[in-house]
């Protein structure tokens, strides 16, 4: 009787479009994190959005923003990017290749792993990537998101 309950609960929560999606923006697996330099604590979704498109090269304060990701092919920065910027890896990169070929900005920095990412990110200043929890150290802070 209660693993019937159980499925019903879940085909409610598919039907109604809040599932799996809706239990990861509660505690999210792959988290925004920031150098520990960086004064702003929070950011919304569309601002996230444009530092990491390079259309915004600053934080909120004005210090000077210096954006870190995985490679295109790798799974967190899939995850991070449908999940917390709500595009696909794809419309970055091709954000990233119009600015660079017209010659009106740059890409972010690649890294190889989340090691390395974490490594650069609390070694550089205003740096900004993402991480699944289980890399982080106190070297870097998190930057929630809404």
């Amino acid at each position: 009787m209660v693993w019937l309950r159980a499925v019903l609960v879940l085909c409610l929560l598919s039907l109604t479009g809040m599932g799996a999606k809706a239990l990861a923006d509660d505690d999210p697996a792959v988290l925004l994190v920031a150098h520990a330099d960086v004064a702003t604590q929070h950011l919304t979704r569309d601002t996230t959005r444009a530092i990491f498109a390079m259309r915004q090269r600053t934080w909120p304060d004005g210090q000077a923003a210096r954006v870190f990701v995985l490679p295109n092919d790798h799974p967190v920065h899939a995850r991070f990017a449908k999940e917390r910027l709500a595009v696909y890896p794809h419309q970055l990169q091709l954000a990233w290749d119009r600015m660079v070929f017209s010659g009106t900005g740059q890409a972010p920095d690649r890294v190889r792993d989340q090691a390395e990412m974490c490594e650069r990110i609390a070694t550089t200043s205003g740096a900004v990537g993402y991480l699944e929890r289980e890399y982080l150290d106190e070297r870097i802070q998190v930057i929630t998101m809404d």
